[in-house]
């Protein structure tokens, strides 16, 4: 333990110590409770009536994390005293053990009721108030751990939306949730279909109920069942013991069924019994288990479709959609691109430790013209990845290519040509094209055929070289490019298309 500095160590313990609050009248009672507690590293601060008990812990020089009352005070008594202080917000979690001397059971009863967590009889015994005051305080500190990771859970799944399409969803959720109707949930990928299952089930009679989520696509067709209903020992291969299924699991919560148009037909008809009647029966098990589940569905598939060509049973698409959701893409609420934005940088900086970036309004700018086929899962990616790349600001440098409009696609336009008699690459012009002399001497000013260019062609090959040796030094990444060269990331574009520019090909080399 050597080059630990003993004095500094129990300051810093000192420090760290929860102060405890000792209400009693009697000044022994108070001192015996001190010399406990300060002899297993608490700190201790003392108030002989519930008045100066809330002084103290309104104005106190050090925040209270515990106390220690008497019910029988001079003036308000300790009840009174524990009533008040559960009305205040600032004190309404407080742990509070309650001691007497002279209190009937109504009294202690009454007491619990108010939110005590123990209650401690005179004479006091020293291993009693220890075992006591340590679980009050651990008890406060993991609901308070809860408290904080259900807040948590709430913000993550969070859904941004002021636009007329979300607002339009937000209303069905309220209507729907508090219902025990199924509902099902369609949209595509990236919309957003596990977040409103969520807030169903959150804005729901059975919000304190299990949650439970299974993703009918990630599980091969022969454990599907296993998984939802459960199984006996031996009942097939690998079964080494009984398992419960996610309906068991589910009991008096929430199934979500997320892309449940994947799910095989025998394991369709085992989920229509169980929203029928609510009967399930294990694999291998001819025993009925009643289970009370709200189910929730949701699919990226068209499931009438599926209904007309078989792959989907018809009575029970009709009762999942009982009240369908439609979840809108990203391009139909571009009005919350912006707020969006904002949220995913603000919570990936948070949760990684980073300090919080700014964005360049031209970020906004440049995201807006996106198509987003891949909605607001697709927009996440791309800001956490300019976040990581980003310094104090982000800025269009930052954003990764967009991958469903690239330049470099082999669209028959042209290998070898530019922009034609009408202008070089990056001008107006009517889209006629002209053919770039064969390769020579770029510096010299000489073609592949021995004749000199006219200032436009060496214009139009020196550019082609020097975007292509921009674009290999920087990866091939558009927008940095674009930042380097000092022209708008569309302009670019245009240019790379008009010279047939081929990614990964070398500078001044045509291919």
């Amino acid at each position: 333990m050597s080059g630990i500095d003993p004095s500094s160590q129990a300051q810093s313990d000192e420090a760290a110590a929860p102060t405890i609050l000792v209400v009693d009248d009697e000044r022994n009672i108070r001192r015996t409770l001190d010399m406990v507690l300060t002899g297993e590293g608490f700190r201790v601060v003392e108030a002989a009536s519930a008045e100066d008990a809330l002084k103290l812990l309104t104005q106190g020089e050090t925040p209270v994390e515990m106390m220690l009352v008497d019910l029988m005070l001079p003036g308000m008594n300790g009840l009174e005293l524990l009533d008040r202080v559960r009305q205040d917000d600032a004190t309404r979690d407080l742990p509070v053990i309650v001691i007497s001397g002279h209190a009937t059971v109504h009294d202690a009863v009454k007491a619990i009721k108010l939110g005590a967590g123990d209650f401690f009889e005179k004479p006091l015994n020293r291993e009693r108030v220890l075992v006591g005051v340590r679980n009050a305080l651990k008890t406060s500190r993991l609901a308070r751990e809860v408290r904080d990771l259900m807040a948590e859970v709430h913000t993550r799944y969070e859904m941004i939306g002021q636009g007329p399409a979300m607002q339009r969803m937000f209303k069905e959720i309220d209507r729907v949730a508090p219902t025990k109707a199924s509902v099902l949930i369609t949209g595509e990928s990236g919309t957003g279909k596990e977040l409103v299952s969520r807030a169903i089930h959150r804005l729901s009679p059975r919000a304190d109920a299990p949650f439970v989520k299974v993703n009918c696509a990630a599980i091969p067709k022969e454990l599907i069942e296993s998984e939802l209903f459960g199984h006996e020992k031996g009942s097939f291969t690998g079964a080494i013991g009984r398992k419960r299924g996610l309906f068991e699991q589910a009991h008096g919560g929430t199934l979500f069924l997320d892309e449940i148009g994947d799910m095989e037909l025998t394991a369709q008809a085992k989920v229509l019994r169980a929203l029928q009647s609510g009967e399930i029966s294990r694999v291998g098990s001819e025993h009925v288990l009643h289970v009370d589940v709200r189910v929730l569905a949701a699919t990226n598939k068209d499931l009438s479709k599926e209904v007309s060509t078989g792959r989907f049973r018809e009575d029970l698409f009709f009762r999942l959609a009982v009240f369908p959701i439609r979840t809108p893409v990203l391009r139909e609420r571009m009005e919350d691109l912006r707020p969006l934005i904002d949220a995913f940088l603000s919570a990936f900086c948070k949760e990684n430790g980073l300090p919080q970036r700014r964005i360049d309004p031209a970020v906004y700018t440049a995201l807006e013209r996106r198509r987003w086929p891949g909605n607001v899962r697709e927009l996440k990616n791309v800001i956490e990845r300019a976040a990581i790349l980003s310094g104090d600001m982000v800025t269009v440098a930052d954003l990764p290519e967009d991958p469903h409009e690239s330049p470099f696609e082999e669209d028959g336009s042209g290998a070898d040509s530019i922009r034609a008699e009408g202008g070089s690459a990056g001008e107006g012009g009517s889209g006629e094209r002209s053919i770039l002399p064969e390769e020579g001497d770029g510096r010299s000013g000489a073609g592949g055929d021995g004749r000199r260019l006219t200032l436009r062609e060496f214009r139009d090959r020196s550019e082609r070289g020097y975007i292509v040796e921009v674009l290999s030094g920087l990866d091939w990444n558009i927008s940095r490019a674009a930042v380097v060269l000092g022209i708008e990331r569309t302009n670019l574009h245009k240019k790379i298309r008009a010279y047939g520019i081929k990614r990964g090909e070398d500078a001044g080399i045509r291919r």
